[in-house]
């Protein structure tokens, strides 16, 4: 009979474990795949959600927008997509590939320079006395953002402005963070990067890009289709919308739609 009883007890106690806290459930596993800029906002929201809901173990995926789409169009097993363009999420939502998206948060460009700026580059017309200048490929959202601010600030710095800073880029990269890095090791005098990356760097200085020829870059999210995690990828969304997830996105460069 003890030891029955004593059965019955590890029974319930590995049962409790199981369910929890009815108010703070275990979620389960959640994949999520992130625009690479933002690395830093989402690792402190990953910690802070999994306090939140003991037991659920969040993972994600980083990299440049246009390479997290192409992985999920291949079957990538993602639960929730977060884009750094509009773009990318729409050809997903065309091949029926995620759920609905919706705008979660804006970022802008800015210029960063080493500390001791050696091209002595203060503004954006300054890009043309650069020799080294790096940018995002062209089919990555910070490279196309960075194009686009190139040909808006042609009518105010000339009809071949664009052509002159194109014809100083050195090396283009797959995402913000490549490009920032570039900066930092001293291997160029300049890069167009997001604010968000920008300001998570201890070894450049901000150039700041006039707002009239600067650029709201649109980050959707969504739950990708047919993922098993579904709650739990709802309750992410949620959270990563929340005022105390848009109060992380804030503090890491980010504005509110």
């Amino acid at each position: 009979m003890t030891r029955l009883r004593a059965l019955v007890a590890l029974l319930v106690s590995a049962s409790a474990v199981a369910c929890g806290d009815p108010d703070t459930p275990d979620l389960g596993r959640l994949s999520v795949y992130a625009a690479s800029s933002l690395t830093d906002a989402f690792g402190e929201l990953e910690a802070m959600f999994e306090t939140a809901h003991p037991g659920t173990d969040v993972s994600i995926t980083y990299a440049g927008s246009q390479v997290l789409r192409l992985q999920i169009e291949q079957g990538a097993g993602a639960d929730v997509f977060a884009s750094a363009n509009v773009e990318q999420m729409r050809a997903l939502e065309r091949a029926d590939l995620v759920e609905e998206s919706r705008v979660f948060a804006h970022n802008d460009l800015v210029i960063i320079v080493p500390e001791d700026n050696p091209a002595r580059i203060e503004s954006l017309e300054d890009l043309t006395h650069a020799s080294r200048l790096v940018l995002g490929t062209a089919n990555a959202p910070v490279g196309q953002y960075a194009r686009q601010v190139l040909r808006q600030a042609g009518p105010t710095h000339g009809e071949g402005f664009e052509a002159m800073v194109l014809s100083r880029v050195v090396s283009e990269e797959p995402n913000s963070r490549l490009a920032r890095a570039k900066v930092e090791l001293g291997e160029a005098d300049a890069a167009i990067v997001y604010r968000s990356d920008a300001g998570a760097a201890d070894r450049v200085r901000v150039v700041p890009i006039p707002a009239e020829v600067n650029v709201v870059a649109d980050y959707p999210i969504a739950m990708v289709s047919g993922t098993r995690a579904g709650e739990t990828a709802q309750a992410w969304i949620e959270f990563v919308e929340s005022p105390q997830g848009r109060s992380v996105l804030a503090r890491h460069g980010f504005t509110a739609p």
